[in-house]
C-alpha cells in the first residue's frame, strides 16, 4: 500500500466515522421507546423464524405494541403469561438503552382483546354477587395494568374497586 492508499483509507475512516457520529446523534433523539422495542420484539420473532406485523401506537403517554399475523403461527406466544413475560423482557430491553423505565403495552395475536373479554366477565360475575347481597367481591391476583381495566370496568358499571395485597398477590375487591 502507497502512502496516498494509506491517506485515503484515513480520510475515509475518518469521514466515515463523523457520518457514524452524526449518525448516532440523530438515532440517539429519534430512537425511542416504541422504536427499540419494536426492533427487540422483530429480532424475537426471527429466532422463532416466526412472522408477525407489529404496530405501534401511543395512548396517553404509553406506548402500545401490537403484534398480528395471518394465521396461527402467533399462537404459542399469544398465552397470557408467555406475552406478560415478553412485555417485562422488552420493557427491561428499553430501559437497558434508554435508562429510563418503560410502561409499554405489548399484544400478541389478540391476547389483550381476549383478556379484557376475560376480566368483563369476571367485573359482570363479581358485581352479581354484590348485587345479590356479598358486602365484597375479591378478584384473583393480576398484573397492573389489568388491575386498571378491572378497576375502569367496576366504575362503568357504578361500583368502586381497590388493589389490596403486595407483589404477585395483589388483586382487585369490590365494593358497592
Amino acid at each position: 500500500m502507497t502512502e496516498q492508499d494509506t491517506a485515503a483509507v484515513v480520510d475515509t475512516t475518518d469521514d466515515e466515522q463523523r457520518l457514524g457520529q452524526a449518525a448516532v446523534d440523530g438515532d440517539e433523539e429519534s430512537r425511542d421507546e416504541a422504536d427499540i422495542a419494536a426492533d427487540y420484539i422483530e429480532e424475537l420473532l426471527d429466532i422463532c423464524d416466526l412472522d408477525g406485523d407489529i404496530e405501534i401506537e401511543e395512548r396517553q403517554g404509553r406506548v402500545y405494541l401490537t403484534v398480528t399475523d395471518d394465521g396461527e403461527a402467533l399462537r404459542v406466544l399469544a398465552k397470557p403469561d408467555t406475552v406478560s413475560a415478553l412485555q417485562e423482557l422488552t420493557r427491561i430491553a428499553v430501559q437497558a438503552e434508554t435508562g429510563e423505565f418503560s410502561r409499554l403495552i405489548l399484544d400478541i395475536g389478540g391476547s389483550r382483546d381476549a383478556r379484557a373479554t376475560e376480566l368483563q366477565r369476571l367485573v359482570d360475575t363479581a358485581v352479581e354477587r354484590i348485587e345479590a347481597g356479598s358486602t365484597t367481591a375479591a378478584l384473583p391476583p393480576m398484573s397492573s395494568y389489568e388491575r386498571k381495566l378491572v378497576h375502569d370496568l367496576v366504575a362503568e358499571k357504578g361500583f368502586r374497586s381497590e388493589s389490596e395485597g403486595e407483589g404477585r398477590d395483589r388483586h382487585t375487591v369490590i365494593t358497592r
